[in-house]
């Protein structure tokens, strides 16, 4: 059995380079033909068409290419004070605001615009460039066969997954099976979005076809060269994600878009759905999750658990587990992470979420804790006895922004004797690993002494505080999640150590799998099985005995509504920041009433605790209806009549 853990982080380097390579590539295999030939003459240059096609890979760690980062419930952003990449800002706080509109849609992954995603964006350009490779892969004359049909099947994977990612925005769109033809005519070149039920039927299809591809490894034996690429686990765990979005509220027989027809008199996204069909997506789901976990638990992948060699209390190993479960690179847990998309150091989402000043003398401009974490969604995570704030019978919810003085009992989550907000105290160990705030214990940055720690000091007039002009968090709460604890910020310097964006780990799949297993009437030990294994991981006890103990509600694991609220709550918790939930509400169809909470932090400006601790409303956020499916562009619409517009715009 091959043991996945151990990686070499120099690989990524070598990767990273074939990837970035294929941008110059790009330019010699223009919209003419006549260079096509010339690109399928030798393997070798078959192999940068091959990384061309990867090219295209939305880089879900980036604010830019990931609306999910910053238009959920998770992140705050002031998009006059976030940059990335120098241009367009966090592209998701304006859906946040309110500001989507069909003149220049935001995120538009169909035509490329308002959206980074360098060397490309617009996912049509990058499935007709999957499609150019597919029709002459055939002519190159010095490959293998097994390699050439492995080529093939990692293309087709990348031509569902470009897919996927846009059904997921803009609902039914037209499948691009084949390129037209340079002598069609207009009239022929104007599409029509195909119905709901062919777009999964497609997807699902294409990655059938991967994972039964007897060529595509189960996983990557020459990591020095090939990390990151598509195996057989990334395949079917990547369909299984398409079977529960195919299953969810929002695609499954959703008849709130009833009244979108085209000029053909077809009702595109399927609204007529009986129980029954309903029901069996679920079940299909569930068997899609179980192979899927099945196959990638034989490989090795595991939940992940820390096993550096520290002299550490346990609580702080099971902060390190939390925290490393996701920045530490290609280990056990993850099952898909983006070559393409580094994060960790300047620049990137880490940078964002590191405190200006959190090292004393620290002043570097790129570490600034410009995205804010709101403080309904401080709320979210669990008591230390494992349920909700508002449910546990033992927690002082009405007293939870009343100050309070840490003791030598807390001092592995909060500086003792440091004076804080009620509502730090007695939290499950993923809210100390996942935040920072004031007063919380930062382990990491070269301080690994747990008797004399690195803490935040936020409040104005502090190291951390925001007397930075935009260069300051707004709420209080920043993503320690994001940032891997042997990263070091001091002076104006950083020592960063990077990591490839984790797109699936087995945390992710298994809760997907227990609420797949719910909603398809599976029994409640089976369910709560998998929700149980990742509270465990997490410090916590199991979904049942907490409840029993501790919750109001005790009998709320009883019932498969119950259940349904819980799984949703530990995906929220355990999946935060990574992108995950606005995807998640959006298919639950909750995100109208989540998305419309006011988003309020404490009185950053405050130099007291008596100032500092009050909670504020920055802003209020505007989720429509509308908003749960992307506009398609209006100029796109203008030059097609057969295009039939969402609902709303």
């Amino acid at each position: 059995m091959k043991n996945i853990a151990k990686r070499i982080i120099v690989v990524m380097t070598v990767i990273t380079g074939l990837f970035t390579s294929c941008a110059d590539y790009l330019d010699i295999v223009p919209d003419g033909i006549a260079t096509i030939d010339n690109a399928f003459k030798t393997r070798y240059q078959a192999e940068k068409y091959l990384f061309t096609c990867y090219s295209y890979m939305p880089k879900q760690g980036t604010i830019t290419s990931n609306p999910g980062l910053t238009a959920g419930e998770d992140f705050f952003c002031a998009t006059s004070s976030i940059s990335e990449n120098g241009s367009l800002g966090a592209v998701g706080s304006n859906i946040q605001y309110g500001n989507q509109t069909a003149d220049s849609p935001y995120a538009d992954a169909w035509r490329g615009y308002n959206a980074l995603n360098s060397p490309n964006a617009s996912l049509y350009q990058g499935i007709s460039d999957c499609n150019i490779f597919l029709e002459n892969i055939a002519l190159v004359p010095d490959i293998d066969e097994d390699e050439r049909q492995r080529w093939i099947g990692e293309v087709a994977f990348l031509k569902a997954y470009y897919h996927f990612w846009l059904v997921r925005q803009y609902g039914p769109i037209y499948i691009k099976d084949k390129n037209q033809s340079v002598g069609v005519s207009i009239e022929e070149s104007k599409v029509y979005r195909n119905t709901l039920d062919e777009c999964f039927d497609y997807i699902i299809g294409l990655l059938d076809e991967v994972i039964n591809n007897e060529n595509i490894p189960d996983y990557i034996t020459n990591e020095v060269e090939e990390l990151g690429r598509i195996t057989k686990g990334i395949a079917m765990s990547v369909k299984a994600d398409v079977m529960v979005t195919r299953a969810s509220p929002l695609f499954n027989g959703n008849t709130d878009q009833a009244g979108i027809i085209d000029n053909r008199g077809i009702a595109i996204f399927n609204p007529e759905k009986s129980d029954e069909e309903k029901l069996q997506r679920w079940i299909e789901a569930t068997e899609a999750f179980k192979e899927a976990i099945d196959f990638l638990e034989a490989l090795g992948h595991t939940l992940y658990v820390f096993d550096g060699n520290l002299d550490i209390s346990d609580e702080t190993k099971t902060k390190l587990s939390i925290r490393g479960s996701f920045t530490e690179n290609w280990n056990d847990e993850i099952i898909w992470a983006n070559p393409n998309c580094w994060v960790g150091g300047s620049g990137t989402i880490s940078a964002y979420n590191w405190p200006r000043g959190l090292v004393d003398g620290s002043t570097s401009g790129t570490y600034t804790a410009r995205m804010n974490i709101p403080l309904n969604f401080v709320h979210k995570f669990y008591s230390k006895n494992g349920v909700p704030i508002d449910e546990d019978v033992t927690y002082n919810y009405t007293g939870r922004y009343d100050l309070r003085v840490a003791t030598s009992r807390e001092k592995y989550y909060i500086r003792q004797g440091y004076t804080t907000a009620g509502l730090n105290f007695d939290r499950e160990p993923r809210f100390y690993a996942d935040m920072v705030f004031d007063g919380n214990v930062w382990f990491g940055s070269s301080f690994l002494d747990e008797e004399n720690p690195l803490y935040a000091k936020m409040k104005l007039s502090d190291g951390a505080g925001s007397i930075y002009l935009n260069g300051h968090n707004l709420t209080g709460y920043s993503a320690k999640k994001l940032n891997h604890y042997l990263s070091v910020v001091a002076g104006t310097s950083a020592s960063a150590k990077p990591y490839a964006w984790p797109v699936m780990r087995m945390a992710d799949l298994y809760l997907l799998y227990a609420e797949a297993l719910n909603e398809a009437g599976g029994a409640k030990e089976d369910v709560l099985e998998y929700v149980d294994r990742v509270r465990g991981r997490a410090g916590l006890n199991g979904v049942e005995w907490s409840w029993s103990i501790y919750s109001r509600n005790p009998e709320k694991p009883l019932t498969q509504e119950g259940r349904r609220e819980i799984i949703q709550r530990e995906r929220t918790i355990e999946l935060a920041f990574e992108g995950k939930g606005y995807w998640d509400l959006r298919r639950w169809k909750t995100a109208y009433d989540v998305l419309n909470q006011p988003i309020t932090g404490w009185y950053v400006y405050g130099r007291t605790e008596e100032t500092y601790y009050v909670p504020v409303t920055i802003i209020q956020p505007l989720f429509n209806m509308k908003d749960y499916f992307w506009p398609i562009s209006t100029t796109e619409m203008q030059k097609n009549e057969n295009l039939v517009q969402n609902y709303g715009y």
